[in-house]
């Protein structure tokens, strides 16, 4: 009963921080954020850390429908002419931000005592690297609404945003078995490393399958728009389930039942992502950025704010570094060269998603406060300043 109290409260204060960030021109995700470090055990201790302990499902919930809708925006039949530029530029951008963020900041935690060994400094820089790739699409998708955009740009944008979540998906999944490794003295490391490759393809697998039931469901339920949502909704956290349950990557499994529907499906699978925007959407952002942020210790984060500052810095020195690049390489266009990098500096959800898996990884206990504590304290500086970085971007393009 205490859990449902506090579900409500949340819904009530959502209610108001909602009304508070139009009211200041804020995002709501940047309310959201707000409203669950000022709510939560480190600050004013309304939330207690109980119910957060408590609240797996809601995360669950929360990140299987994020990605699905992360991997409906990657349609063919709209990027087929630059599908080829969108995979050589995401490529670049989300490995080169790897790359250079793994190698920053294992040279800092070198140079200066955090506390961590040697492995766990592998781990940590490796697992950052992973993370930094990510892009907030949710951020990205609204700016663009509220914009009013269509155009190549807005398109491709949203192209390289699905494809460079995925890429994370796959780069943070690799990276925590090497993690895992690194940390033990075993004998079968070697193993370890090619159970990747397996697990990887049977995640994309049971994604797909899960999104050919699904569209069979739908086309027996065809003139019934609200239970056609409602099969697809369960379908979604079957995928997601299952996938966990057998030791897949789940958020991988959903963004590939998002990529496979929206291929497979004629209008129908539009009219429930529709739905999804139009009842759903603000309730699960809502619920997630503000349990995200009942994570955050302020005290944490200002004993390392060298950490916090690097990271920033550096993931956007390798977006924008790895889109140049990536567009000179693919011989895209000036606008994309220019601008395309400076468009996907916010991140928010997956990124924070990642994080808080890290939670329930057994030999992770060390590192998941530091990681979650980071990236929530990182995704305020990136929500805040980019939604105005994506509309320069827009609006420098031509839209």
């Amino acid at each position: 009963m205490q859990e449902l109290f506090y579900v409500g409260l949340i819904f009530v204060l959502g209610a108001f921080m909602k009304w508070v960030s139009y009211k200041f021109k804020l995002l709501n995700v940047v309310g959201y954020l707000i409203l669950g470090f000022i709510i939560g055990p480190h600050m004013l201790d309304i939330v207690p850390q109980s119910f957060i302990d408590n609240s797996h499902i809601i995360i669950d919930i929360s990140l299987s429908l994020i990605a699905v809708l992360v991997g409906a925006n990657l349609k063919y039949e709209v990027l087929w002419s630059v599908w080829k530029q969108i995979a050589v530029i995401s490529v670049f951008e989300a490995l080169f931000t790897f790359v250079l963020m793994g190698s920053v900041l294992y040279s800092m935690f070198h140079l200066f005592d955090f506390g961590l060994s040697t492995h766990y400094r592998l781990a940590v820089s490796l697992l950052f690297g992973a993370l930094a790739s990510a892009t907030a699409p949710a951020t990205i998708l609204a700016v663009i609404h509220e914009l009013k955009v269509k155009s190549r740009f807005s398109a491709f944008l949203l192209g390289v945003v699905a494809a460079d979540n995925a890429i994370t998906l796959v780069l943070f999944s690799f990276v925590l078995i090497v993690a895992g490794v690194s940390m033990e003295t075993t004998t079968h490391a070697l193993d370890q490393y090619v159970r990747v490759i397996p697990t990887i393809f049977f995640t994309v697998i049971v994604g797909a399958v899960g999104a050919a039931i699904s569209e069979g469901i739908d086309r027996i339920f065809r003139n019934y728009r609200s239970i056609k949502t409602t099969s697809t909704l369960g379908m979604i956290f079957i995928v997601y389930s299952v996938s966990d349950y057998f030791g897949l990557e789940p958020l991988l499994a959903s963004l590939a039942m998002g990529v496979v529907l929206s291929n497979i499906s004629t209008r129908d699978f539009y009219l429930v992502k529709r739905e999804f925007d139009f009842h759903l959407k603000d309730i699960i952002f809502m619920l997630f950025f503000t349990l995200s942020a009942m994570h955050l210790d302020i005290r944490f984060v200002l004993s390392m704010p060298m950490v916090v500052f690097t990271y920033i810095i550096v993931r956007f020195i390798g977006k924008v570094s790895g889109v140049w690049i990536g567009g000179w390489v693919s011989h895209s266009s000036d606008a994309v060269r220019k601008y395309l990098g400076l468009a996907l500096f916010p991140q928010a959800g997956i990124a924070i998603g990642l994080a808080l898996s890290l939670q329930e990884q057994a030999g992770f206990g060390i590192m998941a406060p530091l990681m979650l504590n980071v990236i929530i304290a990182t995704t305020m500086v990136h929500e805040l300043l980019g939604p105005f970085l994506t509309k320069y971007a827009l609006e420098r393009s031509g839209k």
